[in-house]
């Protein structure tokens, strides 16, 4: 059976716009190597200088073509401790979260926020992605928006308590049957 161009028509653009999403990848990769990573690292810097907040910024790159800046707010003690035998202790440490920048295989760059979490203390949160960027979309605002985002999420964590009735609490879903049953 034989085909006309008119059958092929829709394959040819599948094709072509997958060739220009690879096309993109490397455009991706050479933004991020050329100012990108440069830019976020110098917005970051400036940003928390302005904020007063303190905290690290490194680059990392294990992986090639995958990439990333992150802002760390570093580790400490927890204010936990554990026993080791007679008098002696062991203190927890505390990861105190950070913000992400990383460069996906596609040369996007995705921002995510790690929480804090102690180790020996339950388990860690899964990251929250904040969003997925093309290099010429991640613009200063977005990153002062994400910093503040990042300083209100790690600020939540903090003052963890129970003030705040779960989601599905609002509209009265499971109240007191806990307290009827007993």
């Amino acid at each position: 059976m034989a085909q006309d161009e008119m059958d092929t028509f829709n394959l040819q653009r599948k094709v072509e716009r997958y060739n220009e999403v690879l096309k993109n990848a490397l455009r991706y990769r050479e933004a991020w190597n050329k100012s990108l990573k440069k830019s976020i690292i110098d917005s970051l810097t400036s940003l928390a200088k302005a904020g007063k907040l303190e905290c690290e910024i490194e680059e990392r790159n294990d992986i090639e073509n995958l990439e990333a800046v992150v802002l760390s707010l570093g580790h400490s003690e927890s204010g936990l401790g554990e026993p080791v035998g007679g008098d002696l202790r062991r203190d927890l440490i505390k990861q105190n979260g950070s913000l992400v920048y990383q460069q996906l295989f596609n040369g996007k760059v995705l921002v995510l926020i790690n929480y804090p979490f102690i180790e020996k203390y339950g388990q860690p949160q899964p990251p929250k992605t904040i969003a997925i960027y093309r290099p010429e979309e991640l613009k200063e605002p977005y990153i002062l928006r994400h910093l503040e985002t990042f300083v209100t999420d790690i600020t939540n964590w903090e003052d963890y308590d129970d003030d705040a009735p779960e989601p599905n609490q609002r509209i009265g879903f499971k109240m007191n049957f806990e307290d009827a049953e007993k």
